[in-house]
C-alpha cells in the first residue's frame, strides 16, 4: 500500500481543478486516526486434533505451545483476541455441535497470564464449524479504519457446512470490512489445503502448511508482527461503472472494487498537460477458473479513443493477474503554448477501463465479483529521452537504400583486394 498524506500544495491543486472540472475526484483515504491493530486467533479443538503426528506430539499440544510463546512476545500495542470451535460440545448432534465456538479471550490489552491459562485447558472435543467461527471472528474484530486480521489453525475441513467458510470469506470480503485471514494447516490434506487457499485467497489472506512446533510458532508470530507493519491503510471502496461517462473520479491512491467475469468497469482520472497518469490493477484469482485468462487495462479518451493500454495473462498457475500502464497529457498534443501556459488550463479526463477473460469452472459463483485492486498516481511527466530521428516514409527508404549501396561497395572492394592478394601469394 502506498502513504495517501498528501501536502497542502497538492490540496490547493484539487481546488483549483474543482473550478476548471466541476466536481472534485474522490479522494482515497488520506489519513486516518491510529488504531492499535487487531488481531484474532481461531483455533480448531475438534476431536481431530488429538492425532499425534507432529513432532511425536498431539497437535492441540503444539498449538497451546505456540500460543504461550506468541502471547510472550505479543507487541504492547496489539490487541488480541482468541476464538476456539469444536471445544465444549461432547455429544453426537451435529445440530448442537455444530455451533459449538466460543470466544475466550476478547479483542483488546492482552493479560497475558489469563490468555496462557484459557488455552491451557482446551481438549479437542466436537465439530469444526469453521464458517460460523469466521462469520464470528469478524464480529469480534469489529470495523475500523485499518485492516483486522483473522488466523485461523485448524487440520481439517469444515464439517458443518452451511455455512461454507470459503462462501463466508468471500461474503466479508465483499462486504469492504477491511478483513485479512491467514490460514494455517497442521495436516497434510489435499482437501484440507484448496479449503484453506480459498479462504485466505477471497481476503487477500495467506495459506501456509505447519508440519513442525517452530514452524507454527513462527508463523504465528510473523502474521500477528504483520497486523502492526502493513494494512496500516485500506485501499478506499470505489463501485466503476459500465461507461465512462458516469464513472466515479478518482484523485492518486490506491482504490478496491469487485468485477464480474469477463466485465468491464469504468472510471476516470484528470490528467493536466505536462502531467503523467501511472495507474496499475491487480485482480485476484479467489475461486476456481478455466485456464488460459488475461486482464486488460486501458486509458482512453472520452470520445472514446484508445490512448494505451497494459495487459497481462495466466494459464493456471498464479493467484493474481496484474496490468498496467503510463499515459503523458503531452503524448496527445496537449501541450500548451507559451502564451497560454500563463492561465490556467483546464485538466484532460482520462477514462480507465479494467477488463477481464476469466471464465467459471463448473459449479463456481458468480457473485460477488472477483477482487480488483486499482492504484492511480499523476506525477510531472517523464518523456523518454530523444532518440536519432531518421526520418519517416520515402526519407526513411531513400536512407535505407543508400546504406545498403554503400555497404556493399565497400564488401564488394575489400573482397576484390582480398583475392588479388591471395593470387599474387
Amino acid at each position: 500500500m502506498i502513504n495517501k498524506r498528501r501536502p497542502t500544495a497538492v490540496l490547493i491543486g484539487l481546488l483549483a481543478a474543482t473550478v476548471l472540472t466541476g466536481p472534485a475526484p474522490a479522494l482515497a483515504d488520506d489519513e486516518t486516526p491510529a488504531e492499535p491493530p487487531k488481531v484474532e486467533l481461531v483455533l480448531d479443538v475438534s476431536g481431530s486434533m488429538r492425532a499425534r503426528d507432529i513432532d511425536g506430539r498431539s497437535r492441540i499440544s503444539v498449538a497451546q505451545q505456540a500460543f504461550n510463546e506468541v502471547v510472550d512476545a505479543l507487541p504492547e500495542e496489539t490487541q488480541l483476541g482468541i476464538r476456539v470451535l469444536g471445544a465444549t460440545y461432547r455429544g453426537k448432534d451435529k445440530k448442537q455441535g455444530c455451533l459449538d465456538t466460543q470466544q475466550i479471550v476478547p479483542v483488546g490489552p492482552v493479560d497475558r497470564a489469563q490468555a496462557k491459562a484459557a488455552v491451557a485447558t482446551l481438549r479437542p472435543t466436537g465439530f469444526t464449524p469453521v464458517g460460523l467461527a469466521l462469520r464470528s471472528a469478524a464480529q469480534d474484530l469489529g470495523t475500523g479504519a485499518t485492516a483486522r486480521r483473522i488466523v485461523l489453525i485448524t487440520d481439517g475441513e469444515d464439517t458443518c457446512a452451511p455455512p461454507d467458510p470459503c462462501e463466508v470469506a468471500r461474503e466479508l470480503a465483499a462486504q469492504g470490512t477491511k478483513l485479512v485471514v491467514d490460514t494455517l494447516g497442521l495436516a497434510p490434506d489435499e482437501k484440507v489445503r484448496k479449503q484453506l487457499l480459498c479462504i485466505a485467497g477471497a481476503t487477500g489472506g495467506t495459506y501456509t502448511a505447519a508440519q513442525s512446533a517452530d514452524e507454527l510458532t513462527g508463523r504465528i508470530k510473523q502474521l500477528v508482527d504483520r497486523a502492526k507493519e502493513t494494512y496500516t491503510a485500506t485501499p478506499t471502496v470505489v463501485d466503476g461503472t459500465a461507461e465512462c461517462a458516469n464513472a466515479p473520479l478518482l484523485a492518486p491512491g490506491v482504490y478496491s472494487d469487485r468485477e464480474a467475469f469477463s466485465e468491464h468497469r469504468w472510471y476516470r482520472v484528470p490528467v493536466r498537460p505536462g502531467q503523467e497518469l501511472r495507474a496499475s490493477v491487480s485482480l485476484a484469482l479467489d475461486r476456481p477458473v478455466n485456464p488460459d485468462y488475461g486482464v486488460l487495462l486501458r486509458a482512453t479518451a472520452t470520445d472514446g479513443r484508445e490512448l494505451v493500454r497494459g495487459v497481462d495473462a495466466g494459464s493456471g498457475r498464479t493467484d493474481v493477474v496484474s496490468a498496467g500502464l503510463r499515459w503523458s497529457a503531452t503524448e496527445d498534443g496537449a501541450t500548451p503554448t507559451p502564451e497560454a501556459s500563463a492561465a490556467p488550463v483546464p485538466a484532460t479526463t482520462v477514462c480507465l477501463v479494467v477488463s477481464n477473460s476469466f471464465a467459471p469452472r463448473p459449479g463456481t459463483q458468480a457473485a460477488p465479483g472477483m477482487p480488483v485492486e486499482l492504484t492511480v498516481d499523476v506525477v510531472a511527466s517523464s518523456p523518454a529521452p530523444a532518440a536519432p530521428d531518421l526520418g519517416r516514409g520515402w526519407v526513411l527508404l531513400a536512407l535505407l537504400t543508400l546504406a545498403g549501396l554503400l555497404t556493399g561497395l565497400v564488401a564488394g572492394l575489400l573482397t576484390r583486394w582480398w583475392v588479388a592478394t591471395w593470387r599474387e601469394n
